[in-house]
């Protein structure tokens, strides 16, 4: 907030520290009171500690009323922001008195009232005289006691209230007990969340929005004077793990008003009706402490998607935040950490594939309805035990986000039935010039109850009811971490632990967020933490670079399987590899190599990662043929050095061949036209060169396709449709010949290159960041000219 002050806010800094030194100057003035409050007792007859007592007692209700009269008076200010302890310390003091003071001031004034009004009937019944006044406090008490007193009407009203009590409790209780349970609520000073702004990573544009609403939630008169209306409630979309319960903890930690957070399953409950009072007593408790501390209170719904999803009457629509439609990953996504291809080998970080992977991370669990004796019931008897079915919680929790800012109803039929008095009266006037005869519409009160909601379901598959302006009005989009995101949020938790200093260059950072593909704040979190494990298992006080790179090995995939490969089999793994990676730094160079192993990981034998240099929306034609022959380039290696391939392919074919058939049916792509470079008689004979051509690409594309059995992603579209069409199957088939041949001729060219990286891939098992790259630089690896017309250029499959 220091940062990036409003300008519609007062100042802050001047207007608490004013504040401050007004509560200090009133509190001096009420002192200096006291002595001549003791001489005028003193002199009254009073002894010396009476008239002390009675002072002290003076001067204490004197300052705590006019405390309450400048709380009325004057502004407040805001604290949002503010990391001054002693500034928040003052004002949680402050806001304690006011409160416990301003009930006193309204006990007050009733007692008074009482008092005046039994004096008054005192005057009335026997001026000048006390027996008047006892008189009538006696008639007082007598109409309260009477109704009290009659025989027989306490005690069936016991009874009955009882009974009614018993049989609520026994049969509602628990269920009433168990929904409420899962409210909590903090007060200013209870707890410390020990999260701040500067804590939340990644999402700068968040945060700035989140700045902008939340800064009007405590200080916003200035804007509501302008005609403005604030936010009623701001709701934070986004894949799991992208820091919304985070920023959510920062806004109480900053706030200094009340908290009260419920998770979206809190509302689910096994009888109909008892989510309706869960849903009542969550606002009753958020208005009761908004009252206390100042008119103001957040109420945080994590994962509120398990109460807000789009009621049944309106339809149904997406059911998972996550990819962008068309995306290659919808096709090809496997295992924990979105491998391209089955066995988990080939990883390139994207924009498409971070949101995709972020959102598998969510539980794939459906809200089925509670389980047990509640499941039962609720099959039994659908009508009464529904667990919600009706979304009964759904439409209080709308009700109540819009009746938070009625009047009270008391005062509301207090000031009807008197303006209809007036008004049956006939000779009462509505007003005499400027002067009003009927008492004036009763304000909304004052405290304010603002929303927080988190999900990571689509805004579409939320109600629209509850996310419209006035509600959850305001939208908060969290994306998925980038490269810079994970710099900054490594700087945040390796500051918190103890590392080699070699770890803070700048360029060694740069590194680390490179080699974290799709790594959310919570996983570099654990990431540090377990590096830092290792380290002082081997009695070292600092982690290092090889404790971190083994510690991100196990988040990622578990604890790598110490096997022994055969020897052949090791050289035939490290080739595979290299393959991919030779193509990978030479045909794509908007991607940079991040990662290369032979570290067995569940069913993969090695793998290769890359991330994207950039952001990217979209790709080009010759881009998406550059990820073929990545795919293809280890089997290219294989057949180079071995003459054949192995099984290890499989899910590199797979991959290809899914590719290819989503550029041509999904994407319209068909390949380049072939430029033979020679000159010929006529065109027809150029015409038949290539189509000769074309069809030795069909026939190796033919070879290399994967056209194995029902059950895989080629029997749903846009894939079964491709490979059904005969011209749509041709053109992926050329795809494929052609991306296999240029990785062919490739790993042919710089052999000695491919097997430089395998024998060095060998010998340390894995290569991370930069030094992956100076190696790949130092290959000096080349793009030879291909002639399509030579047969002996062409690969046998």
């Amino acid at each position: 907030m220091t940062e990036h002050p409003s300008p519609l806010a007062p100042p802050r800094a001047n207007l608490l520290e004013s504040w401050r030194r007004l509560t200090r100057a009133t509190t001096a003035v009420a002192l200096l009171s006291l002595p001549s409050l003791v001489l005028y007792f003193v002199h009254s007859g009073d002894s010396l500690w009476l008239a002390v007592a009675k002072g002290a007692g003076a001067v204490v209700v004197c300052r705590g009323l006019v405390d309450v009269a400048l709380r009325r008076l004057l502004p407040s200010g805001s604290l949002f922001g503010t990391d001054d302890l002693g500034l928040r310390r003052d004002d949680v003091v402050a806001r304690r008195r006011a409160w416990y003071w301003r009930k006193k001031t309204v006990l007050g004034t009733w007692l008074a009232a009482i008092a005046t009004t039994i004096w008054v009937m005192g005057l009335a019944r026997d001026p000048g005289s006390h027996r008047g006044w006892l008189a009538a406090v006696g008639l007082v008490l007598h109409m309260l006691v009477k109704p009290f007193t009659t025989p027989g009407i306490w005690l069936q009203a016991l009874q009955i209230s009882f009974l009614f009590l018993a049989n609520f409790l026994i049969f509602m209780g628990p269920m009433v007990l168990m929904g409420v349970s899962q409210i909590r609520s903090f007060e200013p000073g209870d707890a410390d969340w020990g999260v701040r702004f500067s804590d939340v990573r990644g999402q700068d544009e968040a945060k700035e929005e989140v700045r902008k609403v939340v800064t009007l939630w405590q200080s916003g008169e200035a804007f509501e004077q302008a005609g403005g209306k604030r936010e009623r409630g701001v709701l934070f979309l986004g894949p799991p793990g992208t820091g919304k319960t985070m920023l959510a903890k920062a806004i109480a930690t900053a706030f200094n008003s009340p908290f009260v957070t419920i998770p979206g399953s809190g509302f689910a409950q096994t009888f109909i009706g008892i989510d309706v009072i869960v849903v009542n007593f969550m606002a009753w408790k958020a208005k009761r402490l908004a009252r206390k501390w100042g008119g103001q209170c957040i109420v945080f719904i994590d994962e509120i998607d398990a109460v807000g999803m789009r009621r049944q009457a309106l339809g149904n629509e997406a059911a998972s935040f996550s990819h962008s439609a068309g995306s290659i990953h919808d096709l090809c996504f496997f295992g924990p950490n979105g491998a391209l291809t089955q066995s988990g080998d080939l990883v390139l970080e994207t924009r498409a594939w971070r949101d995709r992977l972020f959102a598998e991370r969510a539980a794939r669990s459906a809200i089925t309805g509670p389980t047990g004796l509640g499941g039962v019931l609720n099959r039994a008897f659908p009508g009464m035990f529904g667990g919600g079915m009706g979304q009964m919680a759904l439409n209080q929790l709308l009700v109540v986000m819009d009746g938070l800012g009625s009047p009270p109803l008391s005062r509301r039929i207090v000031v009807n039935r008197a303006n209809t008095l007036l008004d049956a009266l006939y000779f009462v006037p509505q007003s005499i010039g400027r002067l009003a005869l009927r008492f004036p519409r009763p304000r909304p009160r004052r405290e304010q109850i603002y929303f927080i909601g988190a999900t990571n379901v689509p805004l579409e598959a939320l109600d629209p009811a509850l996310v419209r302006p006035g509600r959850l009005g305001r939208h908060v989009w969290f994306r998925t971490p980038t490269k810079e995101h994970r710099k900054d949020i490594f700087d945040l938790y390796l500051a918190k632990v103890a590392h080699d200093p070699e770890l803070d260059r700048p360029e060694r950072r740069d590194e680390i967020a490179r080699i974290a593909n799709g790594y959310s704040p919570a996983m570099i979190d654990q990431v540090c933490s377990l590096a830092l494990t290792y380290a002082q298992f081997d009695g070292r006080e600092r982690f290092t670079w090889d404790d971190l790179l083994e510690a991100m090995t196990t988040i990622e995939a578990g604890t790598a399987v110490n096997v022994t490969y055969e020897p052949r089999e090791t050289r035939a793994v490290a080739i595979h590899e290299a393959g991919h990676a030779v193509c990978a730094h030479v045909f794509m160079p908007e991607v940079e190599s991040t990662r290369i192993s032979i570290r067995m990981r569940g069913d993969s034998l090695g793998h290769h990662q890359a991330l994207g240099r950039e952001e990217r929306f979209s790709s080009w034609r010759s881009e998406e043929l550059a990820h073929l022959v990545w795919a293809l380039g280890a089997m290219a290696a294989e057949h180079v050095f071995y003459g054949e391939n192995s099984v290890g392919v499989g899910g590199d074919v797979r991959s290809a061949t899914t590719r290819a058939a989503w550029m041509v049916g999904a994407c319209a792509m068909a390949p380049a036209p072939i430029e033979l470079g020679l000159p010929f008689p006529n065109e027809d004979e150029e015409r038949e060169a290539e189509e000769r051509i074309e069809e030795r690409f069909e026939k190796l594309g033919l070879r290399i396709m994967r056209r194995t059995g029902s059950g895989g992603p080629y029997d749903a579209d846009p894939i079964a449709g491709v490979f059904s069409d005969r011209d749509k199957r041709s053109l992926a088939a050329q795809f494929l010949g052609r991306a296999y041949l240029t990785a062919y001729s490739f790993v042919s060219a710089n052999r000695r290159g491919v097997e430089r990286l395998a024998e060095l891939l060998v010998e340390r098992r894995e290569i991370y960041g930069d030094e992956l790259l100076r190696v790949l630089d130092s290959l000096e690896l080349r793009v030879p000219e291909i002639d399509l017309l030579d047969a002996a250029a062409w690969p046998a499959v």
